[in-house]
């Protein structure tokens, strides 16, 4: 990979476009880093607007895109994804798809080669919040929420914001090597490889769910995650055979009874991770799980991570807990 193209419309993130700028823009040569021939191309080269108000000046075209070794696409506003992304940058990417071409989406960027329909079919993610609309919008693609970066094939997309730079990472640990990748993530004073994935973010796994006739149900199940809960007793207390309520709870809810009380379970040991000092022990029976083993196992299996790990990234002092 000698040659990267970074694609810039107007109303560009520019947190997004500068994770690609810093991964693959700058010389690093004296610290034996081969350089990129690298470029920020646009449909109207002159002055591009950001979301935040300012404009970057870009004099390229997309006709370096055409041949360039790597395509990395930054997220335009939301108001584009259904049907008005340039045309011209759609052609740019099924033609780098076409040749073989790395290309690589930061966050909703996802959605520009989603449009351009080089995802179909393919394994990808976006950033949560947009992971829903984006299944929904293009159901031949398979959305993974949970992850900070997919690849398949020669397409890498990547989670909200800084998981770009571990996309970008990954691809270049591919190009480079690891010795290299590690000294570029050094210099950019992050991890050369993070642990877990964006699923570790999410503040909640569905939509709050209003006027259900299931509501009671959940909102008690919510006050009682500490008991061994069955699908059974569940549909006993909503007054239903169990496969009435099974078929019933998913179409309200979009998931099954098991794999919903399992996510309310592991967002409860995320809440008391956070915002207070019991031991894992304690906390597995807190929320259902037993011991702190079976809440290990499910913390790896849904957060990519392990307990100790999440408490470290994202405790809460107690005393402003507290109040």
């Amino acid at each position: 990979m000698r040659t990267v193209a970074v694609i810039v419309q107007d109303g560009f993130a520019p947190f997004e476009f500068g994770v690609a700028c810093e991964a693959f823009g700058l010389d690093r040569s004296d610290d034996g880093i081969p350089n990129f021939d690298f470029r920020i191309v646009t449909p109207e080269p002159g002055a591009i607007a950001s979301k935040l108000g300012f404009s970057i000046n870009v004099d390229a075209d997309l006709t370096f895109a055409y041949e360039a070794d790597l395509v990395v696409v930054s997220p335009i506003p939301s108001q584009y994804w259904a049907g008005g992304t340039d045309q011209r940058v759609l052609d740019v990417i099924r033609d780098a798809a076409a040749r073989g071409a790395w290309l690589l989406s930061v966050c909703s960027g996802s959605f520009v080669l989603a449009a351009a329909g080089v995802l179909d079919g393919r394994k990808a993610t976006t950033h949560w919040m947009y992971a829903d609309r984006m299944a929904a919008m293009y159901p031949l693609i398979d959305v993974d929420p949970d992850v900070l970066y997919v690849q398949d094939g020669r397409i890498i997309t990547s989670a909200g914001t800084a998981a770009g730079l571990d996309a970008c990472l990954h691809l270049l640990r591919q190009e480079l090597g690891a010795e290299m990748t590690n000294t570029i993530a050094r210099r950019m004073v992050v991890p050369p490889q993070r642990d877990g994935g964006q699923a570790q973010f999410i503040s909640r796994p569905l939509p709050d769910v209003v006027g259900l006739s299931l509501s009671p149900v959940t909102d008690w199940v919510l006050e009682n995650l500490s008991q061994d809960l069955t699908v059974e007793d569940l549909a006993a207390r909503a007054h239903m055979s169990p496969r009435t309520f099974a078929r019933r709870f998913k179409a309200d809810y979009g998931t099954t009874p098991a794999a919903w009380l399992g996510r309310q379970r592991i967002i409860h040991a995320q809440r008391l991770l956070e915002q207070t000092d019991l031991g894992l022990d304690r906390i597995a029976y807190e929320c259902g799980f037993g011991s702190a083993a079976v809440l290990r196992q499910n913390f790896a299996r849904v957060l990519g991570t392990t307990p100790t790990a999440y408490r470290a990234t994202f405790s809460c002092d107690l005393a402003e807990s507290a109040a």
